[in-house]
Order: structure tokens, then C-alpha cells, then sequence
């Protein structure tokens, strides 16, 4: 019996994690935008909201934006993402593998309600590596461990 109460446990367990990675992956796929889709989007509309929110340390290595970019850092949008606004479309992007920042930032706009905010793929290296343009950064920032951005992480 309690073999049996042990694999139906270990069965429902197996279905909810299976269950959260399909909605992770249907949620990552409507809340991204390739570095050409995002470029094609400029070029058309040019009323797309962009927001680099890398860790300082990586601004640091890459002091660049994409043009028309504001920069913010991500313990600032995490915890406040009226920063990033409701009522227009948005786009995050980080330097980060798996464009961790990006989807940190992103899952927490989605939990506050907001609709309209994506995520790049590739973040600033996929966009370079297509040869998109990029400007300098000189502007001062405040360096950051980034200890909360893993906490929102996991």
C-alpha cells in the first residue's frame, strides 16, 4: 500500500513539473522577441519601449546600448516595474546566459499585471552578432552584486 501511495505521489509530482515547464516554455515564447523581429519592429513603428537591465558588472565589459535604449538597473525594475510602462510595448534585454536577467525582470512585470513587456533572445550579444547598431554608454552607474535578482530568479 505504501509502495502504491509512493509512485501515484511520485506520478502527480512528474504532471506538475511537466505541467509548469510547458507553461514556462508557452509564456517565454509569447513574452520574447528575436533581435530581427525586435529590429523590424523599430524600423515599422519605432514605439517600442527599450530597457537594458543588465548587471552593472556586465555594463562594465559592454558599455553599449541598443539605440533608443534606457538603461535601469534590474534590482530598480524588480522592484518597482511601473518603471517600465503599461500602456506601450516593452522590451528588456541583459547580457546574461539564458538572458536570466531579462526573464527575472519579465516574470515580475507579468506577476504585476503588465501584458505589453517581452524579453530579447540573445539579449545585447544576440543583437550585435546580426550586426544591428549599437551606441555608447558613458552615463554613471552604481556597481551591484546582484544578489536580488537571484532571489527573484528561482
Amino acid at each position: 500500500m505504501l509502495t502504491l501511495v509512493a509512485a501515484i505521489c511520485g506520478v502527480v509530482l512528474l504532471a506538475a513539473v511537466a505541467f509548469r515547464r510547458n507553461r514556462d516554455r508557452k509564456e517565454l515564447r509569447q513574452h520574447s522577441i528575436t533581435p530581427d523581429d525586435l529590429h523590424a519592429l523599430m524600423a515599422s513603428e519605432g514605439d517600442v519601449a527599450l530597457f537594458d537591465v543588465r548587471l552593472p558588472l556586465d555594463l562594465l565589459g559592454h558599455s553599449v546600448l541598443i539605440p533608443g535604449a534606457k538603461r535601469l538597473s534590474p534590482e530598480e525594475v524588480i522592484a518597482n516595474p511601473s518603471l517600465i510602462p503599461r500602456e506601450q510595448d516593452s522590451v528588456v534585454y541583459c547580457t546574461c546566459p539564458s538572458d536570466a536577467t531579462s526573464r527575472a525582470v519579465l516574470h515580475r512585470a507579468l506577476n504585476m499585471g503588465f501584458r505589453r513587456v517581452r524579453f530579447l533572445k540573445g539579449g545585447l550579444e544576440g543583437w550585435k552578432a546580426r550586426g544591428f547598431p549599437v551606441e555608447p554608454y558613458d552615463k554613471p552607474f552604481h556597481l551591484s552584486s546582484g544578489r536580488n535578482i537571484a532571489a527573484v530568479e528561482q
